[in-house]
């Protein structure tokens, strides 16, 4: 992967997410991640950097839990004639199922969307 890409996804994230100041991102160990380009974007709109330690297996299994999540929902379902077509398709994956209807067993059985709402308050008061 490449610096400028993974510079390109945090901007697109800060894009759709609005305030992000302080918040934690979270990445592997690889170039990318380390590169000026991405650190850039961490200092530009204060987001505070994390990386998992190496050969740390754990760090990796939310992740390696989506992808499994996706192949399964989005990639192994048909063929995609474009990329184009296969991006809409895992972009409405995410934002109508992943985000909004598939409950979590801690906390709550809520859907990351729901724990997002009720969190946010909580969060404001403790920054």
């Amino acid at each position: 992967m490449e610096s400028r890409l993974a510079a390109a996804a945090l901007e697109s994230a800060v894009a759709r997410r609005g305030q992000v100041a302080d918040c934690v991102v979270h990445s592997a160990r690889g170039t990318q991640f380390r590169s000026r380009k991405f650190v850039s974007v961490l200092a530009r709109h204060d987001l505070v950097g994390s990386m998992g330690r190496v050969g740390a297996a754990g760090d990796n299994a939310a992740m390696e839990s989506f992808f499994a999540l996706l192949q399964k929902n989005v990639l192994d379902r048909r063929t995609w004639a474009t990329r184009q077509e296969l991006r809409i398709a895992i972009v409405t994956w995410i934002e109508r199922t992943y985000h909004h209807r598939r409950r979590q067993i801690r906390p709550g059985r809520w859907t990351p969307a729901e724990y997002e709402t009720i969190m946010a308050p909580h969060t404001a008061l403790a920054a």
